[in-house]
């Protein structure tokens, strides 16, 4: 190897807010040697989730939050440049928490550890369709809200890397959808390349007035990723025995302050005698292999498109951590490594 060092990004202050210079530091560590059975893994790109900055607050979540001075958590994919694990060759790609560095040490497999990536698929997308992002959709859309082809969808966040496929997979089982998005750039992007059969722009348009044109007998079905002004305007235009998928609140910033209040209007559950369920992904594993499988088959058949917003440089990644609050991103936030 040319280089015996390794840079690594670690949380340094837990931020109250906005991510700031002062959240994160990099540090220069030397290079680890892998041991019998590890393999040590160049980190070529990482995946940036919104669901990130709630493991940068003190309290526990669905995950411990990350510690003062560790490395920040973060999924990732990259090449085994040196083993002594024969299952992990020089030159495998592999996929999992690798975290905010340079390089690491692939100790374990399974959900939470690292695997090869399957042959025949771009590394990259392991952090996009086939990784969070599209296994949270198709879980949401297929197992929580059991979208069928009657049904009218609204999917908010709708440009973002979950919402996105979110949508086209609701399509795809027959449905009626319609998303929102913060640009008219991400509007006509929905519209266009993710082909919603509509979208709306929560800046500029009349969302209840929106609602009420799409499903003039209301919705069946909510994904929601923002919460806030969005989930009320859906829950005040909801039919009877409506479906809402809790996905995220990201209009909240994540922040220590807490991640949204209740929305003011949740009676109209009660009025429309609707079901509002919470989930993350990692709960249904015993679907993921039919989840996959579904995927690689639109995939294969051009059915489901995505957009890649790639951000350069390690030194980068609490960046691109915050434009997805900032609404800056389109599609799935990607940090390229070196």
């Amino acid at each position: 190897m040319s280089t015996r060092t390794c840079r690594r990004i670690i949380l340094r202050d837990r931020p109250v807010a906005e991510i700031t210079a002062t959240t994160f530091a990099e540090q220069t560590v030397p290079l680890p040697d892998p041991a019998e059975g590890e393999a040590l893994v160049e980190v070529v790109w990482l995946g940036i989730d919104a669901t990130q900055r709630t493991w940068l607050n003190p309290g526990t979540t669905y995950v411990d939050p990350v510690a003062v001075g560790d490395v920040m958590r973060g999924s990732g994919v990259g090449r085994v440049v040196a083993s002594r694990n024969p299952e992990l060759p020089e030159g495998q790609w592999v996929y999992g928490e690798l975290g905010w560095q340079e390089y690491t040490v692939a100790r374990n497999a399974g959900l939470f550890g690292i695997n090869p990536v399957p042959p025949g698929i771009e590394p990259r997308h392991m952090l996009t369709v086939f990784g969070v992002s599209g296994l949270t959709a198709y879980i949401g859309v297929t197992e929580v809200l059991r979208v069928a082809e009657a049904d009218a969808v609204l999917v908010t966040g709708a440009a973002g890397s979950v919402g996105s496929l979110a949508g086209q997979i609701a399509r795809l089982t027959g449905a009626r959808v319609l998303g929102t998005a913060g640009s008219a750039a991400k509007v006509e992007w929905v519209r266009d390349a993710a082909r919603f059969d509509g979208c709306l722009n929560y800046r500029t348009d009349d969302i209840p007035a929106g609602l009420r044109d799409f499903a003039p007998d209301g919705l069946t079905a909510v994904f929601d990723n923002v919460g806030g002004v969005l989930l009320e305007n859906a829950l005040d235009n909801l039919a009877p025995h409506a479906r809402i998928a809790l996905c995220g609140s990201i209009s909240s910033g994540y922040t220590a302050a807490g991640y949204g209040a209740g929305p003011a209007n949740y009676m109209q559950l009660a009025f429309r005698r609707a079901r509002m369920e919470g989930f993350v992904f990692y709960d249904h594993h015993a679907a993921f292999p039919s989840a996959l499988a579904r995927l690689a088959g639109w995939v294969s058949a051009g059915e489901l498109h995505w957009a890649e917003d790639v951000v350069d440089g390690l030194e980068n990644a609490p960046a691109a951590l915050q434009r997805l609050f900032d609404g800056a991103n389109l599609g799935k936030q990607l940090v390229r490594v070196k």
